[in-house]
This record gives structure tokens, C-alpha cells and sequence, in this order.
């Protein structure tokens, strides 16, 4: 199987990370609970990993450096324990449905939200449509920081700058793009930061972090164990432990910390750079293929690894059963995006999308164009 679907999650897993997961298995015991060194170990070596997350985004300490499940539960800790009653939100017509269902609920709580217009083709026009909806009376702008249907960056900076500049909160869902491209908190100005580990930073599956880049005290929506103050009956307010109720994964994060030496080792611009010259061939390949249309635009430096198409006359699942069949791992349907589908016309049919890896070949890509050609020949001789 050729494994095009690493906008869902990373696959395969390099083998050290791997190998972290395991021993962990066999020498971590439960993290700041016990006196004995099993447990006292453990807490070091998650501190360690903490310390490689804060490096990696220039988050401002690892105390605030939160272990989440997911990017999802680290987008609900935000909007959820920070957002009230009357409040405005700004956020982007490209989003995943990690921020959107929160939202759809706070807008039945009376909380006001506004979609800024996203341009594909057109950075600057996306950048003037944040800016006349970030105000005074904008308490945060949630956006995602690639879009994970075609891969359309948002124009982080300069949003950043806006929100700083009239008070507002700035909270990124980097599912898409940690790993894949530098995000820096501090030059970005973003507040919290929403990571999927087990995509670009190719944990396991299960683990997601918070960063956060400020001194606001976020409502808990969850309490319990911490391991610290364990007389109070109030959650205790000091991070990390506030906001890490219950046991937390640690052979995930053991895990999370192979992945990034796994990062640093291929050089985070390489990264990038491979993929994307991925991209661009399958790009350029399947734009001559007659019946096939693209919905990711001539991918650049403002677009992540993700390219999104459809074969004329098939509907996006008939399409992915054929190359599954054919030994292609990919995505069809809706990308749990429905604002993105819909803005591109594709809310009726979805889309095929294909993310590569840092494993991914040019001879894999070559393999997956020549297959995508071959459907699409069949289909024209059909009708």
C-alpha cells in the first residue's frame, strides 16, 4: 500500500519513535505521583519532552506546554474556558470541524461569530477580510494555520499583528502545518497554539498539545487528579498540572519526543521542501490529465503538502475505492471541512485528497499519477 493520507495521520511512524513508544511500555510508571524512582524517572524524561516542544514552537516556558488527547480537545480547552456569554469570535471559511462544532455551540450560548473570507488565489484579499472584522469588540480569532482540504496557508503574522494590536486573543489550530513548516508563537503572536502530534510530528495516534503564550488563566472544563495539592478540592491553577487532569499518555509523549529528534534530525525546511516538490509533480500531472480538476491552486510557499481533485463523473468515494483497490491510501468526502467544501463547490461530491510524508517517493507519487490517469482514461471510454 502507497500511504497518501498523511493529513489524517502520519504513516509509517519512524522506527524511533517507535522504539521510544516501547520502552516506554517497559520502564515508565504514572508521573508525579509516587516517591520511587519508576515515577520520578518518568516525570523527568516527560519534562525533557516538554522542554523539545517548547524549543521547537518558541513557546515562552514548558509549564506551559499542555499534553491534550488531540488538537480537538486543545481547540475546546481554549474557546470553552475562555469565551463568555456576549463575546465575539472571528475565525476563517476554511475551518475543520474542531473549531466550527465548538463554535456552532458557544453561538447557541449568545456568543457571536464571524467568518472571514478566505481567498485561495489571493493572499492579500484574505489578509483585508480579517482585517474588517478584528475590532476592539473581538475577543479572539480562531483559524486554522493550513487548510487541511487543499493546503492554504493562513496568513498568520499578519493576523497575529491584528489581534495585537486591538487586544484580541489569537488561537491557531496547527494540525496541518506543525512539523511541516516553522510556527513560532512569539513572532506570530499567537496566544495558544493547537497541536496534532501524531501528524507532522509522527507520534502515535492519541496525543495533541496546548501551547500556551500568555499569562490569561484559562476555566478548567476538566478536573480531577493532578498529583500536586491533592488536600484542596479546587483544581489546582498552576500549569501544566491545571489543565492535565488524570493520568496522561506517556508513551504517547515519549513518542512526541522521538518525533521531534526525528524532525530536527531531517531538518524542518526539508521537510517541506520534499513534500512539496511532491506536490508540485502530481500538480503539474494532473492538470494535463483530461477529466480531472484540481481544487488546490498552483501550490507555493503559501500553501502546505495537501492537494485536493476529483475525477469528472465520479463522486470523490467512488474514486478512492478504485485507487484503494489499485494499492493508494487516500481521503475522499468531506475533510470533516464543510465551510471549505462548500466554498469550493464541492460540498455535493467532496474530494479526493492527497497529503505525502517525508517517506513519500517521487516513484510512489509517479505510480499514484499513472493510476489516477488510468481511472480516468476508463471512465471517458465508458461514456
Amino acid at each position: 500500500m502507497i500511504y497518501l493520507d498523511n493529513a489524517a495521520t502520519t504513516f509509517p511512524k519512524p522506527q524511533s519513535v517507535i522504539k521510544a513508544v516501547t520502552n516506554s511500555l517497559k520502564t515508565a510508571s504514572n508521573p508525579g505521583r509516587s516517591g520511587h524512582d519508576l515515577s520520578q524517572n518518568t516525570a523527568i524524561e516527560i519534562y525533557k519532552v516538554r522542554k523539545k516542544i517548547k524549543n521547537l514552537f518558541g513557546a515562552d516556558s514548558v509549564e506551559k506546554v499542555v499534553f491534550t488527547l488531540n488538537c480537538t480537545h486543545a481547540i475546546n480547552y481554549v474557546l470553552k474556558g475562555l469565551v463568555k456569554k456576549g463575546d465575539r469570535i472571528v475565525t476563517s471559511s476554511f475551518e475543520h470541524n474542531a473549531v466550527m462544532r465548538p463554535l456552532e455551540k458557544l453561538k447557541k450560548q449568545s456568543v457571536i461569530i464571524d467568518v472571514a473570507e478566505a481567498y485561495p488565489d489571493d493572499r492579500e484579499a484574505t489578509i483585508r477580510s480579517f482585517a474588517r472584522l478584528i475590532n476592539t469588540n473581538t475577543k479572539l480569532v480562531i483559524c486554522t494555520a493550513a487548510s487541511n482540504v487543499i493546503g492554504l496557508k493562513m496568513p498568520l503574522k499578519e493576523i497575529g499583528d491584528m489581534c495585537k494590536q486591538f487586544g484580541a486573543k489569537f488561537v491557531v489550530d496547527a494540525a496541518q502545518l506543525a512539523g511541516v513548516c516553522n510556527i513560532n508563537v512569539k513572532e506570530n503572536n499567537i496566544d495558544y497554539l493547537c497541536v496534532a502530534a501524531h501528524k507532522g510530528l509522527y507520534a502515535p495516534m492519541g496525543t495533541g498539545i496546548l501551547i500556551i503564550n500568555n499569562d490569561d488563566e484559562l476555566d478548567t472544563i476538566i478536573e480531577g487528579g493532578t498529583g500536586t495539592a491533592s488536600i484542596m478540592l479546587d483544581q489546582p491553577r498552576d500549569l501544566p498540572e491545571m489543565l492535565e487532569s488524570g493520568t496522561v499518555n506517556v508513551s504517547g509523549i515519549m513518542g512526541i519526543g522521538a518525533g521531534i529528534d526525528f524532525i530536527n534530525s531531517k531538518g524542518i525546511e526539508n521537510i517541506y521542501n520534499h513534500e512539496m516538490k511532491l506536490i508540485r509533480r502530481l500538480y503539474s500531472s494532473l492538470r494535463n490529465i483530461p477529466g480531472v480538476k484540481i481544487y488546490t491552486p498552483m501550490p507555493d510557499e503559501n500553501y502546505a503538502p495537501v492537494l485536493s481533485f476529483n475525477i469528472s463523473g465520479l463522486n470523490s468515494v467512488e474514486t478512492v475505492s478504485m485507487l484503494n483497490k489499485m494499492g493508494f491510501a487516500t481521503r475522499a468526502g468531506l475533510h470533516c471541512a464543510p465551510l471549505a467544501h462548500k466554498r469550493l463547490g464541492t460540498i455535493e461530491c467532496g474530494t479526493v485528497r492527497v497529503c505525502p510524508s517525508i517517506f513519500t517517493t517521487t516513484d510512489q507519487i509517479d505510480k499514484f499519477i499513472m493510476a489516477v490517469k488510468n481511472i480516468s482514461e476508463k471512465r471517458r471510454t465508458v461514456f
